[in-house]
């Protein structure tokens, strides 16, 4: 499938889940097996060659796209949590959000000194998510190899948050 034909099963929902912003519905996508393997293939295929030894992924959205990025890969998979839902030690991080703040947590074993990782999310926003997951990958020893998104909304600079972390979207709004 063509990028246009895979950019227009991303509904857009007026006034969700505020007034005044669009939310980008990607279950379109993932329901459809072949512009879900595509989306898949397209960002796996960025890194192929990058010897990515784990990719994270983000809750919750982030596991659905990371988990068979590792896959093609051959890389292991590592979930970043909200709060309080990973069951042994865990490095936690707090991050500012629009209306207050968050914590996200991965298990303190997750990475060993120096491995080259992948964070994967669904998307890039304002980048307080992004930064958070960098930060504890970094915490750990990662080396992060880059950012990838289905979707960068580049109009809320989430990329000003991540410094020089490389960042591959296949979709900008």
């Amino acid at each position: 499938m063509d990028i246009e034909a895979l950019k227009n099963l991303i509904r857009a929902i007026p006034d969700y889940p505020t007034v005044g912003v669009t939310f980008r519905d990607i279950t379109p996508l993932l329901s459809h097996p072949k512009a879900f393997t595509s989306c898949i293939d397209l960002l796996a295929e960025r890194f192929i060659d990058q010897k990515i030894d784990l990719v994270i992924g983000v809750e919750a959205r982030g596991f659905i796209l990371g988990a068979p990025i590792a896959v093609a890969l051959g890389a292991g998979f590592i979930p970043v949590r909200k709060a309080g839902k990973l069951p042994w030690a865990v490095v936690r991080e707090e991050y500012d959000l629009e209306y207050g703040s968050d914590k996200l947590e991965i298990h303190r074993d997750a990475i060993q000194p120096r491995q080259r990782v992948l964070i994967v999310d669904d998307v890039l926003a304002t980048g307080g998510t992004a930064a958070a997951t960098c930060r504890l990958a970094s915490a750990l020893g990662a080396e992060i190899v880059a950012l990838a998104v289905l979707i960068e909304l580049p109009f809320l600079a989430g990329r000003l948050k991540l410094g020089a972390t490389p960042i591959e979207a296949l979709f900008s709004f």
